[in-house]
């Protein structure tokens, strides 16, 4: 199918792109109720999704019809005089696309819809936990008029996941999941262009001069929407001294007033039951081995199902489990500086590097911040767990390398061809 999708015209691209994204706002509400069955994600955010995933392939039509090359001055040598050369991306093949259980609609958007976008064919593998909304799209987008084999759904098990990533025929390899399983892929896909969005374990920074009770509210959403199953949920919250005991006792009253814990059915529901009873099994074992090491538990941690209500420590070991690696439940850690510096090389200390978050009106410290903390992106005055679908959105360290975002995706997707040309001889 590579063959007929990589010389289809952009506006064809733009064209079919655009019907699927306004077939997936025709069928929200339907790809909310699967997303929010099968995931146990909160109706008000699987809704959310349903609509982002519209708008992501709303942008990727925009994107398809944007140039994607440069002209180069060849005469800037004197070797190149008589020279002009020209840059154009070309699609790269067929993309491998292993998406995670945590957004099963718009993280596979974010691989489907730049990979037709450029003119790229799609073999997904949705995860296991939740197929059903990918299996949807894949609907959606044959109903819409994609080429034939240009969209492939292929629910199965890791074995065959190995495979994709090993078979020549792939040229493109776009995972996000757990680093262990993402950095194993990567090793076996030797000659291919490889994108992996792994986890996090998010810090947010709360300056003196922070708006106190807006910076609580929004990392109280931040740590706890989805029950913390978000790459870039906030996990680590680190204080300025001065404001740190006034700040801890608005933030555990916000989360407990404004993140209602419990059925993901019910609209008023932000944190729901984690994906399964191992990783609840797991988030309960974390938290218990924290306070034994000596951490104070301020409100929540207690169980109910799968369902975790929201937990806040402090005093945490910065090597205890619940700090130092991904969480990716319902759980968040609180902590204090005496320093600007302390804090970013707290942030630092850290096997992840995705997102973090600074609450200050000083320019001159989001500046610092900024040109320090090592992550993909520095949010300002809101949670690390901001994204808005067009943005660059990827991470360093363990966190894994590449960008999301459809023209940052369209790039990895995609290789660069030079032509010089010599017009008079």
């Amino acid at each position: 199918a590579f063959e007929s999708t990589r010389t289809l015209p952009s506006h064809r691209r733009h064209d079919l792109l655009l019907e699927i994204a306004g077939r997936i706002r025709d069928r929200a509400e339907e790809l909310a109720a699967a997303i929010c069955a099968e995931a146990g994600k909160p109706i008000r955010f699987a809704r959310a999704e349903a609509q982002r995933a519209a708008t992501t392939f709303t942008f990727a039509a925009q994107e398809a019809l944007r140039s994607q090359g440069e002209t180069i001055r060849m005469d800037a040598d004197p070797e190149g005089e008589g020279r002009f050369g020209m840059v154009r991306r070309f699609p790269a093949g067929p993309v491998a696309a292993i998406s995670p259980f945590n957004f099963p609609l718009n993280l596979v958007a974010h691989k489907v819809a730049p990979a037709l976008a450029c003119g790229c064919t799609v073999v997904l593998k949705p995860a296991s936990q939740t197929p059903v909304s990918a299996l949807m799209l894949g609907r959606i987008c044959v109903e819409a008029g994609c080429p034939d084999g240009s969209i492939n759904v292929v629910p199965c098990g890791g074995a065959v996941a190995e495979a994709m990533a090993s078979d020549p025929r792939i040229r493109v390899l776009s995972f996000t999941g757990s680093g262990e399983v993402g950095w194993a892929l990567k090793a076996r896909a030797a000659r291919k262009q490889v994108t992996l969005e792994l986890g996090g374990n998010a810090a947010a920074i709360v300056e003196a001069d922070a708006p106190l009770e807006a910076a609580a509210e929004r990392l109280a959403v931040g740590a706890f929407a989805y029950a913390g199953q978000v790459c870039i949920s906030v996990q680590r919250i680190y204080v300025a001294s001065s404001i740190y005991e006034r700040f801890r006792e608005v933030f555990v009253e916000a989360v407990r007033d404004k993140v209602p814990a419990g059925d993901p059915k019910d609209p008023e529901v932000i944190c729901g039951p984690m994906i399964d009873e191992a990783n609840a099994d797991r988030i309960v074992s974390w938290i218990r081995e924290a306070v034994e090491e000596g951490a104070t538990l301020l409100c929540g941690g207690q169980r109910e199902g799968n369902v975790i209500s929201p937990a806040v420590l402090e005093g945490v070991d910065p090597s205890s489990k619940i700090s130092c690696q991904e969480a990716f439940g319902p759980v968040v850690v609180l902590d204090r500086y005496d320093r600007f510096e302390d804090a970013i090389e707290r942030v630092n200390d850290s096997d992840y590097g995705l997102q973090a978050g600074i609450f200050t009106n000083d320019l001159a410290k989001v500046m610092k911040a900024f040109e320090e903390i090592e992550v993909g992106g520095v949010i300002h005055n809101d949670y690390p767990t901001y994204r808005v679908d067009f943005m660059p959105y990827g991470g360093v360290k363990a966190s894994g390398f590449g960008r999301e975002g459809l023209r940052y995706a369209m790039a990895e997707m995609t290789e660069p061809r030079l032509l010089v040309l010599r017009p008079e001889v």
